[in-house]
């Protein structure tokens, strides 16, 4: 398996492989979290780490939990946190299913970039790597809210990614774990298009009233290929600094 690192700026690298890479859902995912100096955090489905090293890079809470459950991505995720600034040592990986997985002491707030495809729908991916990760055939949204409900405070977070056609599916299995949808955002390509992403904040014994947030678009209005709020995501002005600094000397 051929291994190799992407930047992520500020020091941080993540490893990718073909099997085990990374989207724009992810860092999507970890601006809408967000988090405190003071938060415990856990990403479930951690993959090779890559929401947990930008929750560590953009917030630094006090320490991070990242569960997954697939042996190589697991080695990617540790590989990750090793080629990482020292602040990226307070992510403690762990390898297991979260299905039996339970936090020591209670959780601020869980992210989790879940299987978007329910078991049987769609057509099957290539290899067993790419089918734990994009069908729900090792956890379930279910399995999630599940875990999430056994870790979190009362009133701490889950915050998750899905596709638009399984946002009853999330609020259904969010609300089965008492864990009450507080704030939906929608993700568009551009302003003339559909959603392709769902992001969904839940609150454990949350009171029943959810924002709806504006819609986030991914390409900018003149034809750009990002708008103002993706920028800022992806610290692209800050590369575009960096790059400019270099012209300079």
């Amino acid at each position: 398996m051929m291994l190799s690192y992407e930047s992520l700026g500020a020091g941080y690298k993540v490893c990718i492989s073909e099997e085990h890479r990374f989207g724009t859902d992810a860092f999507l995912l970890a601006d809408f979290a967000g988090a405190r100096h003071k938060d415990k955090v856990c990403d479930l489905c951690s993959g090779n780490g890559i929401v947990a090293l930008l929750l560590s890079r953009d917030y630094q809470p006090s320490e991070i939990y990242a569960v997954e459950l697939q042996a190589e991505a697991y080695a990617q995720l540790e590989k990750s946190i090793e080629a990482s600034p020292n602040e990226a040592k307070k992510i403690l990986p762990i390898m297991g299913d979260l299905k039996e997985w339970t936090a020591l002491e209670k959780l601020d707030l869980i992210t989790c970039n879940p299987p978007y495809k329910a078991d049987g729908a769609g057509i099957r991916s290539d290899t067993e790597a790419a089918i734990i990760a994009r069908h729900e055939t090792a956890c379930t949204i279910y399995d999630v809210c599940e875990c999430a409900a056994r870790s979190l405070k009362y009133g701490g977070r889950l915050c998750i990614c899905n596709r638009p056609e399984r946002l009853a599916n999330v609020i259904e299995a969010m609300r089965k774990n008492k864990i009450e949808p507080k704030r939906l955002r929608t993700v568009h390509k551009d302003k003339n298009s559909e959603p392709w992403l769902i992001l969904v904040e839940g609150r454990l014994g949350g009171s029943a009233f959810m924002r709806i947030e504006k819609p986030l678009f991914i390409k900018g209005e003149n034809g750009e290929s990002y708008s103002e709020e993706m920028k800022r995501i992806y610290r692209l002005y800050e590369f575009q600094r960096q790059c400019e600094d270099l012209e300079e000397k």
